[in-house]
Formats: C-alpha cells, structure tokens, sequence
C-alpha cells in the first residue's frame, strides 16, 4: 500500500474511531430517513419475465399488436383442471359437477373474475381431464388478481368437496401466486438459516458472542437503508426488479458485510497482540483494510453495474440494485463497523482471551511452507482439480421451465401434469400467430384456414385451436385486417424442445407459408422465453468481457502491474467454469435434472467472479506487499499464505455457508444457485486463492508484477503485515 493510501484511510480511521458516537448517529438518521421516505422493493417488483424484454423482440411487438387489434391487454388467465381421484374416464355425473364449480364460481362474482366456462368442448378426448377456463381482469403480478385465484381455488375446493374427483388451479396468475408464496417462505427460511450460520461460525472462530452477534446487528441497519435506496434509483431510472432480489439481497449482505467485518477484526486483533493500545491498533486496522475492502468492493460494484449492458431487464435491474447494496455495505465496514468496536475495544472479544496471544497457525504455516518448496506441484494440483471440475461445464443444458422451479407438490405445477392425460401440454399456453394485412385490406378466411392447415401440420405441434363457435381457425378483428391463430405444441410451453421448435420449424412456418400480402409475428409464452433464450444468450457473450477487463483495470490500478492482474483474472474464469461443471455434475447428473436454471451463469459471474476476486485481493496484495519489501517470491508465498490464509479461509467459510442456505428455500432456482455459489466460494477461498494463486506468482517470480520493479523497503515492523493474520 502507498504512503499516500495509507494516509488518507488513517485520517478516516482516526476520525471514525475518536468519534464512534457521531458516526453511529448518523447511520441511525439515514436509517431513519430512509424507511420513513423512500419507497420499498416491493413497489418496484415485477414477476413477469416476459415484460422484462425491450420492444425489440417479436413476442413483443405480438402482444402489442394484439392490444392494438383485439384490445387484448396482459390480463391473467386460470384453468381449473379437473380429473377423477383413481384416474379413468370422467362420468356424466363427474361432468355435470365441474360445470356446477364453473357456475358457482360465475355466480360467487369474485372480484377481477370476469367468467367461468366449461363444457363437452373441454374435456379431453380421453374423457381422462375436464378444464374450467377462468378469465381474470388484470396482469398477473396484481395482487388483486392473485386474490381472485387464492377465492377461485377455496370456491372450487369447498364445491367438489366429498366428490371423487381432483383439481388444481394453474395458469399464468396461478404460478405467480404459487412463486410468490415460495419466495416469501425462502425469504423467511434463508434469512433465519443466514443468521444462525454466521452467528454459529463466528463463535467457532472467535468464541465470543459480542464479535458473533456484531454483524447482525451492523448488517441489519445497512439492510434497512440498501432496499429504499435501491427502490429510489429503480424509480428514478425506471429499472423493473425481479422478486428474487429480495433473498439475494440478504444473502449478499450478511455475506460480504461478514466477510468485511471479520478481516477488520482479524486486523484489530492482530494489532492489540503486537501491544497496541485499543483505540492505536482499530486506527492502523483501519488503515490497513479499508484499501482491501474498498478495492473489492469497487470489483464487485463495477462487476455487478456490468450487468446494465444486459438487454434482459431481469439481470439489467439485479445487478446495479446488488452494486448499491455492496457500496453500502463497503462503507458501512469502514465507518459504522469501526464505530461500534471503537466503543467495545477489546471486550468486542469478551470473554475469550485468547486475543491476548499469537496462536500458533500450525496448519496454514505448514501450507506455506510446502508452497515455497513445491510450488509447481502445489500449482499443477490446484490448476488440475479446478479444471477437472471445468470439464463439467461442458455438458451443461439450460433449463427455462418456470414450473420446475416450484417446490414439489405446487398446485400449479401438479395441475399441468394432471393436464397431460388428456391434452397436449402446451394447450393452457398456446402459441399466438397473428397475421396482418400489409395493405389495410380485408383477409381472407379461406387463406387463414389454409395457413392454419400448415401450422397444424409442422412436426411438434399438436394442432390448433378453434377460434370461434363457428369453428373457423382464425380470430379477426372488427375491420378484418389482423388475425390471431392458437397453435398447440405437443410439448410443455417452456421446455427446451418446445424454444426450439417455436425458434426453429415453427417459426419459419409461420413467416415462410404466410397469406400473400401479410405480415406475421408469432406471441405467446413460450415465444417470449425464446426470445429470453436468445437475450440471455447475448447478455452474457457481452457482459462477461466487459466485466472481466473492467476488474482487470481495477486490479491493474490497485497493483500497478500488468501480468499479475492477467494471472488473477485467468484464474477467476477457471474458477467460474469449475463452479458450472461441479453444479453440472451434481444437477443434471446425479439428480437428473433436465438442466440448470438459466439465470445460473449470470448468478455465478455475479457471485463467484465478482466476490471471488475479493480473496484474490486479499492474497496479492499481502504478496505485492512482500515483493515491494524485496523478498524472494517463494518466501513471498510462503507469508502470503502463513498470514493470508486464515482470514480468506474463515471469510470464503462464512460466506459459502451463507449460501448455502439458499438449498434450504425449496425451490429449484434457489437450491441450484445456493449450491453453485457455495462452491464457487469454497474453489476461489480454498483452491483458488489459497494455493493456485500464490503459487503461481512464486513460479514467476519478480516478472509477475512486470512492468513494475520491486525495490526493498525499510518498512517499519507494524507495517509488516498488509493480511489479517489468524
């Protein structure tokens, strides 16, 4: 660290420690005002995926051209789906009961429920399913609407009661409804375990509940100021945010807000054990971690702000929303935290003494030790088990199928099983073509019955449906100039091989066979998540790069070197692939998963590449440190891993535990990145930074920090150590 570094953050330390009780007040006052003021996540929420899309892709210009055509807004559907309880054929008395639900719920004039229809149209051709349709006024994130399905389902419940029948309620409204009761309960269920964990480790670590218990109540007042705060700039900006930031947010918070907090106490500790006294030892900590936290955080919030170049507005509002969060926290650990330990000074350890004396480090010494003497082998053996793991990545499918994502036994989800009995899956959700006359003339219904003929017959679609009593194939509008068709696919409306098919043989069907003089754009839910396919695609073949140099720069400022931010940012790619193939292997091959969850890589980039450069940070700069000092590079890794290695190893601990937790939330989306991420951590705490890095840098030697010349300092003692040590 410079002079200059060191300076300008022993003059915040000084300030911060000599003045705690101003600092806290002030957080106290922006706390306030914040939650009193600002609006909440909740305001600035959105559950649907597709409305995150731009203007650009044509599932959305569909759905405007509907709204144009047909009045047609984003209003929710329901489908009540009905079978017998041992299986078999539905009787004429099992008929005439779905149609007493479908009256009583008419009749029960739910509010948003606009109709329910059924008949001999909607049981299945196997008489194994009968189908109540339900429309519903409203989007399908409302809050009112999702009441509407909760008043469906307790109707529907109480009518069939004591028949031999089941049902389930599903449909757009009915998955948001089912998603957002999983969210709010993984909510509940990771923030507890988050807690539990983080007070659990620290006490393992520190043995005392005063340093356990200090993040959660730091942590805790910067988590109620990130979501206004976060709110205000989506508002502001018009950025959508999706429901799962809530429980990343907290995750992210405890976990970085851990991490920051221990490598200060770690600091402290050290500078009271080498006779400090208290308020002298928190100023030098200060000092000498906040230019680590602060660089970190400054990679994580460029890595996060990346994600701004995303088309997707679901990775477009999670990043910068999770780079205000960490901003927060960064200086939260450089000014609240320091605060609150200026006021505790050592009973922040109480009642363990064992801050008192140097413990003996036997583990990491010896790591250290092997390090300096082998380091291609310790090299040749990290590099290896990250890229055997990488070789995992290879194999990976994507999975965009949202009801996978729902705890087992959903009603939603149970329900579309149920539905493929008796119908094509893909019949709840068909896909829309809309045809439109170039020339404002009328079309031809003959022409559309011929298209529609087509459509029906290109291989994975299972038909398409009737458009009126009449039985014509297509719907027009009042002056006859647009056309809407419902093609059913054979599959289920988000699998994969439904995307292809909409984005491959269907699509060029619909634009390829299209009436002489008339436009098509093909809509509908799987269309849109084809269209999210191919904006995923695209975000991370531009977001990944640009982040990636982005940190490289940060790493190249902070080290004033060229190659080794090269052996820094090589080994967070390794380190991110590793992370995909160890979830490949778990997900798609023990488990039997179709795929992973298709805002996984995004979640690994954010967590495993941006945070895993914190430890990386943490380790280079103790062996630019010892380079600046003049010792040898083997040496060098040697201390870098003596002093480093128990507080990357305690931090990449707490944080791999924390999500961890996410598995505990029930949901497929949640269970995988809780996994992965944990991994990630463990691979760039352990593997990665540990031993893969350190040894790297002493096989290079001096050229590592190229183009740079280390020169020997008289570094004074209490200078010695940039590193926590354990």
């Amino acid at each position: 660290m410079s002079r200059r570094g060191f300076g300008v953050f022993t003059k915040l330390g000084r300030f911060v420690v000599h003045n705690p009780w101003k600092v806290i007040a002030a957080w106290v006052v922006a706390a306030v005002a914040v939650i009193a003021f600002a609006p909440t996540l909740a305001d600035v929420t959105t559950k649907d995926q597709a409305a995150l899309l731009p203007d650009k892709y044509e599932s959305v210009q569909a759905q405007k051209l509907a709204a144009d055509a047909f009045g047609q807004t984003n209003d929710a559907t329901a489908s009540i789906v009905v079978k017998r309880n041992a299986g078999g054929e539905l009787t004429a008395a099992d008929q005439a009961k779905v149609t007493e639900v479908a009256a009583k719920i008419t009749a029960a004039k739910i509010d948003r429920v606009t109709a329910a229809i059924t008949g001999p149209q909607a049981v299945s051709p196997n008489k194994q399913v009968q189908i109540i349709s339900v429309g519903l006024k409203g989007a399908p994130d409302e809050q009112a609407v999702l009441d509407a399905v909760q008043k469906i389902r307790d109707v529907t419940g109480s009518t069939l009661t004591g028949a031999d029948l089941e049902y389930g309620v599903t449909g757009d409204a009915a998955l948001m409804l089912d998603n957002q009761d999983a969210f709010n309960n993984a909510f509940i269920v990771v923030g507890i375990a988050t807690v539990v964990l983080i007070i659990g480790l620290l006490l393992v670590i520190y043995r005392s509940p005063v340093a356990a218990f200090l993040p959660i109540l730091t942590v805790g007042l910067v988590s109620a100021i990130a979501p206004g705060l976060i709110a205000l700039v989506a508002k502001a900006t018009d950025l959508q945010v999706t429901q799962d930031l809530q429980t990343i947010l907290t995750v992210v918070l405890y976990g970085v807000g851990t991490d920051y907090i221990l490598f200060l106490l770690f600091r402290f500790r050290e500078r009271l054990r080498a006779g400090e006294a208290p308020k002298e030892a928190l100023v030098n900590a200060v000092a000498r971690v906040a230019e680590v936290i602060v660089s970190a955080a400054g990679a994580i919030v460029v890595a996060f702000s990346a994600l701004l170049l995303a088309v997707f507005g679901g990775f477009k509002s999670l990043g910068p929303g999770l780079a205000i969060a960490v901003a927060v926290m960064a200086f939260a650990a450089i000014t609240l935290v320091p605060a609150v330990v200026s006021l505790l000074g050592p009973k922040v350890f109480w009642p363990s003494k064992s801050w008192q004396k140097t413990p003996k480090g036997a583990m990491f010494k010896r790591f250290g030790t092997f390090t300096a003497r082998r380091p291609a082998v310790v090299a040749a053996i990290s590099g290896g088990v990250m890229v055997v793991l990488a070789l995992g990545s290879l194999g990976m499918k994507v999975d965009y199928d949202a009801f996978s994502q729902l705890p087992d036994g959903t009603e939603s989800s149970r329900a579309i099983k149920d539905l493929q009995a008796g119908f094509p899956a893909g019949a709840l959700n068909p896909t829309t073509v809309y045809v439109r006359s170039t020339d404002g003339t009328p079309l031809d219904p003959a022409e559309l019955t011929t298209y529609a003929g087509k459509l029906a017959k290109v291989d994975g679609v299972g038909g398409v449906l009737p458009a009126g009593a009449d039985g014509s194939m297509a719907l027009l509008n009042k002056d006859k100039t647009v056309a809407q068709i419902n093609v059913v696919l054979d599959g289920a409306p988000y699998a994969n091989k439904s995307l292809d098919l909409v984005d491959g043989k269907l699509r060029d069907a619909v634009h390829g066979e299209a009436p002489a003089g008339t436009t098509t754009l093909l809509g509908g839910v799987t269309a849109s998540y084809t269209d999210i396919r191919d904006a995923n695609s695209r975000d991370l073949s531009v977001i990944f790069p640009v982040a990636g140099g982005l940190i490289a720069v940060i790493l190249a400022l902070l080290l004033r070197s060229l190659i080794a931010p090269l052996v820094l940012m090589l080994a967070v790619v390794l380190s991110f692939f590793s992370s995909i193939g160890a979830t490949v292997f778990v997900f798609q091959g023990a488990a039997g998963h179709a795929g992973v969850t298709f805002s996984l890589p995004i979640m690994l980039y954010l967590f495993v590449v941006a945070i895993g450069t914190d430890y990386n940070i943490l380790m280079i700069a103790r062996l630019r440190e010892e380079a600046e000092r003049g010792t040898d590079p083997r040496t060098a890794a040697d201390r870098a891993i003596e002093h480093g290695g128990p507080s990357v190893a305690a931090a990449g601990l707490i944080l791999a535990g924390t999500f961890s937790s996410l598995m505990l939330a029930g949901m497929a989306l949640l269970t995988e990145m809780g996994f992965s991420v944990a991994a990630g951590i463990v691979i760039s705490a352990f593997v990665m930074s540990s031993f893969l890095v350190p040894s790297v840098i002493a096989l290079l030697g001096r050229r590592a920090w190229w183009p740079r010349r280390m020169k020997a300092t008289s570094a004074a003692p209490e200078e010695r150590e940039l590193e926590p040590v354990g």
